[in-house]
């Protein structure tokens, strides 16, 4: 399990980082303020993990051009091709992972039945986590705002679900985690998963 961020207070070192990657990018949005983050959080019954809370206040909210490939959507939109099929998003449900999930690798033997599986794949979708945006092709970059993983970054597919930053030499995707190491991972031009 990956702990250890603060998600209550904005770190300013993280901050400053944040504003200097944003500030060359002509395509990023005005932030939204302060009065529309909280009338955000009090709609949805929880408080952003800074310093993204911070950040889509003062800083941006939105980008047209990465991060994701497909651009960093603004605090209230989810991506087009998001669809309309899926379960009502319901981010004060805690997200339901810790750790990795590779459906597309299970086992029939380990495979919860077509129910359960529907189940626990709606609630990864759907719950305790903002979207960030796509990378096309049904992966999705989420911010996990409640629960265990609060703060961390997951991209989100129909093949599993798999957290950015985990420090150990197994990882997926390795990095710094949070959603500052997510965007600088980003910006410095680095590719998600970890080198074969």
């Amino acid at each position: 399990m990956m702990t250890g961020m603060n998600t209550e207070t904005c770190d300013p070192t993280e901050l400053a980082t944040l504003r200097k990657i944003f500030a060359s990018r002509p395509e990023a949005a005005p932030p939204v303020g302060w009065q529309a983050v909280q009338s955000f959080e009090a709609e949805h019954g929880i408080v952003l993990p800074e310093p993204y809370r911070t950040f889509v206040a003062e800083v941006c909210d939105g980008l047209r051009a990465g991060p994701p490939y497909y651009g960093l959507l603004p605090l209230v939109q989810t991506p087009p091709d998001w669809g309309s099929d899926r379960a009502e998003r319901q981010l004060a449900k805690p997200f339901p992972l810790t750790a990795a999930w590779l459906w597309e690798e299970e086992d029939d033997e380990e495979a919860p039945s077509e129910q359960e599986f529907e189940a626990r794949t709606d609630a990864v979708f759907g719950h305790g986590s903002l979207l960030l945006g796509t990378d096309g092709c049904g992966m999705y970059w989420h911010l996990i705002v409640t629960g265990p993983q609060r703060g961390h970054v997951w991209q989100i597919a129909g093949e599993g679900a798999i957290p950015f930053g985990p420090q150990s030499p197994s990882a997926l995707m390795p990095g710094i985690p949070g959603f500052t190491g997510w965007v600088t991972h980003w910006a410095q031009g680095r590719s998600w998963f970890a080198e074969a």
